[in-house]
């Protein structure tokens, strides 16, 4: 199956994918005016990337632009994904690993907000302190973030929510989010292994609680890939086999009840543990679908 017909199977709008300022107009425009949430996909490789491989297949590392103003994590792999004219000027980070997190980067593409887990707030300050003094650049503004305390930025209500995954930090809490902007309400997961009780208590898709609310979107780490659901990285990863799961759980309890046709999109997908994206494109279990880095979708 080529890209256009994967595509077509997608009830979410998809958006021009080169970056020329026309494209990039586009995006902006979009973001602006969408009652959906604009995605971009900036990478969608786990840690092991490095190029393209012997396959002809290249997966930057981990990173997503919201709406063309906020980035959730973010490294030098994906400086060429930001489309021309297009400054975000805010950053989430999920965790402290250097395949999500890189302080020069961040300046680079002129982000003035960084927000993080207040659990390695001053190890960021002192990395950002450094990397703009040797930048020459200004010093963003650095806010830290609570388990389950929500934030407005730039038009989303980002609730932080721990995740299942371990740094060499032994005090950092690691977090996956809850995206809501209207109707939408986006669970971006990456990295970690599942979704822990208190995330799903928080995010209202634990079924024990009747107050909960449905989420409508997904995009989800599968850094294992079929036939890798035992791999020993299960603690804090999660395989393809592993997040089928998960979504049927939530569509037979109703805590996921998306527009009809929209995937759950995977990302976060080792080299050496999935096939090639055509084969990911044939091979993969409905709904869901492995992006690919410059896919551009809105959520709804």
């Amino acid at each position: 199956m080529d890209r256009k017909s994967f595509l077509k199977l997608s009830a979410a709008s998809i958006v021009a994918m080169h970056t020329d300022g026309v494209q990039a107009k586009i995006f902006d425009t979009a973001a602006q005016n969408s009652d959906g949430l604009l995605v971009r996909f900036l990478g969608t490789g786990a840690a092991d990337w490095n190029g393209i491989d012997s396959r002809g297949e290249h997966r930057r590392l981990s990173s997503i632009l919201l709406d063309s103003r906020t980035l959730v994590d973010f490294t030098p792999s994906c400086l060429d994904m930001i489309p021309a004219g297009v400054q975000p000027n805010t950053i989430i980070y999920t965790h402290s690993h250097g395949d999500h997190y890189n302080p020069e980067a961040a300046l680079k593409v002129g982000v003035k907000r960084v927000y993080l887990s207040q659990t390695w707030y001053d190890i960021a300050v002192a990395d950002f302190k450094a990397a703009a003094q040797k930048l020459g650049l200004p010093m963003p503004q650095i806010t830290p973030l609570y388990v389950g305390q929500a934030v407005e930025i730039n038009g989303l209500t980002v609730t932080p929510l721990p995740a299942s995954h371990a740094t060499g930090n032994k005090f950092e809490q690691t977090l996956i989010y809850l995206i809501e902007k209207a109707g939408v309400r986006l669970l971006y997961a990456t990295d970690t292994g599942g979704i822990p009780a208190v995330a799903a208590r928080i995010a209202g898709i634990d079924a024990h609680d009747k107050s909960g609310k449905p989420i409508t979107a997904i995009i989800f780490e599968a850094t294992m890939g079929m036939g890798y659901d035992d791999d020993f990285r299960s603690f804090t990863h999660t395989s393809v086999e592993g997040v089928a799961r998960i979504v049927r759980v939530l569509e037979k309890t109703k805590r996921y009840t998306p527009p009809m046709g929209q995937p759950v999109y995977l990302t976060h997908m080792a080299r050496t543990l999935h096939g090639t994206q055509a084969e990911l494109d044939s091979g993969l279990p409905q709904p869901l679908r492995a992006a690919y880095d410059g896919l551009e979708v809105i959520l709804k």
